[in-house]
């Protein structure tokens, strides 16, 4: 049996109420994410990792508050305060057609779409900006930024390894 890859989607960053819940930093696409789990897996910091299941979820603000079972007061709550909080691969949810994960992009050869030719490889996906842009080390030591749009992607296989982009003047330069 293979060993299930942790993904890493929150940190807990403080205790809320008398109740044991927990308020959590999330770094998932949307904080109602949470509400499809049944379980987190938390990582206390020298105290190892436990799998909880969610009793409830509910919000303040952009944070997520949860309540695990087995966490039942403040202290218990607090203890668990600045572990990073975990699922598996299988409660990753289904992604529409051309739409992938980044951690399936990183690493990733980056080839030129006509020529086949290596250009690098993807060593980021930086999504701060009106579309994604994918940092691609280049193989001659240089960086390149270049929009994750149909423009120009090409192609995208992570199950090859690959993403093939079209070039315009200038792009690389």
């Amino acid at each position: 049996m293979r060993k299930m890859e942790k993904i890493k989607i929150g940190k807990i960053v403080s205790a809320v109420g008398l109740k044991g819940e927990v308020k959590i930093y999330s770094y998932a696409g949307s904080k109602e994410r949470y509400e499809s789990l049944a379980r987190l897996i938390v990582a206390a910091p020298g105290r190892g990792e436990k799998e909880y299941a969610i009793e409830n979820v509910r919000y303040q603000k952009e944070m997520v508050i949860v309540k695990l079972a087995g966490v039942g007061d403040r202290n218990q709550a607090e203890a668990l305060r600045e572990s990073e909080v975990f699922i598996t691969e299988d409660d990753l949810e289904e992604l529409p057609a051309d739409t992938f994960y980044i951690r399936d992009l990183l690493g990733c050869r980056v080839l030129e779409a006509e020529s086949g030719r290596e250009l690098g490889t993807l060593s980021d996906v930086i999504q701060n900006s009106a579309h994604d842009l994918y940092q691609v080390d280049l193989t001659d030591g240089r960086q390149a930024l270049i929009p994750a749009v149909g423009q120009f992607i090409a192609a995208v296989d992570p199950a090859q390894r690959e993403i093939r982009v079209r070039l315009i003047p200038g792009l690389l330069d």
